[in-house]
């Protein structure tokens, strides 16, 4: 009984760690730039044109660059290329 409360314990904890990556520091950002940084800040998108799992920020960049996007980085858990360029 016991070793499945810690099983379950632990699971849970898994699942709260990935779903914390998976949302990113978005909201905190905002808030500490000063009025100037927060009007220069960066929009995001996934790349419609990357296919697979992104393990290549190189080539996400270069895709993203293809779809005239400032670049791209590999996020998440689900290792998904996403494109960034100024709003």
């Amino acid at each position: 009984m016991e070793r499945s409360i810690r099983l379950v314990s632990v699971v849970f904890v898994l699942v709260l760690l990935l779903a914390a990556t998976e949302m990113g520091p978005l909201g905190v950002e905002a808030r500490s730039k000063s009025s100037k940084e927060v009007q220069e800040r960066t929009c995001e998108a996934a790349s419609g044109k990357f296919k697979g799992l992104c393990f290549s920020s190189t080539n996400c960049k270069n895709t993203c660059k293809r779809e005239q996007f400032t670049g791209g980085k590999c996020r998440g858990f689900r290792r998904r290329c996403m494109c960034n360029k100024k709003c």
